[in-house]
């Protein structure tokens, strides 16, 4: 079993990947129940605080105002707007409320709302997210400051297939981001997206890339495209079931104590992909009927989906106890 010091390869990642699926499978729930009850899942609320016009072109979004989509964009919304949405997330079950902007990086005039949403969602007892673009040291301090928990910047893919997808900033300025974040005392949600037309290898890079942090992630969000309308990844290939939830597997077994979220893509998945991933080690999924401008499952097929698997919300201590489910 790996622990948080492990130095990952490629070639490592990729004995666990080429593992018998079953075998993987056990290895991966083995190391779950080792540090997470297995019945419990964390639940996410994502709210897209400023959507469009970003000046980014990520070839899969539908917000960059550079790649053809007709995304109107619309201004940062009112701190009350995002609270209440809070709390009605928070009244649903959620623990963790998610606040997205289209921005390649906040603005100075934008940040006195942004910390009065962090210091508002604080205060109804929820974890906060926000997930801005590149911050400077002065914002990663007011955002620290004001108690942020999480800070998301996906890396989105491999260093070398990077330039594929987004050509408007460069890999090691996502990693810049990161460590930034780290060192402030923020803990980092970073992880990708499947079905961009990435190799196998290339998945696994992204995963030894977040491995590999001084910290793993916090939280790691694993995607599966969902292609936009008028976007460069339109007409992108499905990604194999299968693959996918190696993915997951080979995720949790390399980041052990961090929560590996079952995030886009959710919407095209059945519900025995869902209970493969649950099973292969995500522990941590969105609510809510979008995810910033993608669609996601409703919020009562959730809820009946985890009953049936016998799965509950976790509560908004963190970490479930282990010892509750041996």
């Amino acid at each position: 079993m790996a622990d948080a010091k492990t130095v990952w390869t490629r070639e490592t990642a990729k004995n666990l990947y080429d593992l018998p699926f079953m075998d993987l499978l056990y290895r991966a729930q083995t190391v779950h129940r080792a540090h997470f009850d297995p019945n419990r899942i964390q639940m996410s609320r994502l709210l897209s605080i400023k959507t469009g016009g970003c000046a980014e072109d990520c070839a899969y979004c539908s917000q960059s105002a550079r790649n053809g989509s007709q995304l109107s964009a619309s201004k940062l919304i009112e701190v009350e707007r995002a609270l209440s949405q809070a709390r009605k997330a928070r009244d649903a079950g959620a623990t963790r409320f998610c606040m997205g902007a289209a921005w390649r990086e906040p603005k100075a005039r934008d940040m006195d709302a942004l910390v009065a949403m962090v210091e508002g969602v604080k205060a109804l007892g929820m974890e906060t997210c926000m997930t801005l673009g590149m911050l400077d040291d002065t914002q990663v301090v007011q955002l620290r400051d004001a108690g942020l928990d999480y800070y998301n910047h996906n890396i989105d893919t491999s260093e070398r297939f990077y330039p594929e997808v987004i050509t408007t900033r460069g890999f090691a300025d996502r990693i810049d981001t990161l460590n930034r974040v780290h060192e402030a005392g923020i803990k980092v949600c970073s992880g990708g997206i499947l079905g961009m037309g990435e190799g196998i290898d290339d998945r696994l890079d992204m995963l030894v890339t977040l491995a590999n942090l001084p910290s793993p992630p916090g939280s790691v969000p694993i995607n599966m495209l969902m292609p936009q309308q008028d976007t460069p990844l339109a007409d992108a290939a499905p990604v194999d079931p299968i693959d996918f939830i190696r993915i997951i597997a080979v995720a949790r077994i390399m980041m052990t104590q961090s929560y590996v979220r079952l995030s886009a893509g959710r919407s095209e998945m059945s519900t025995e992909m869902q209970a493969m991933c649950f099973f292969a080690g995500a522990n941590s999924i969105f609510v809510g009927d979008t995810l910033l401008t993608a669609e996601n499952p409703e919020e009562n097929s959730d809820m009946a989906l985890l009953a049936k698997l016998g799965i509950q919300p976790e509560e908004a201590e963190g970490h479930s106890s282990v010892q509750a489910a041996q």
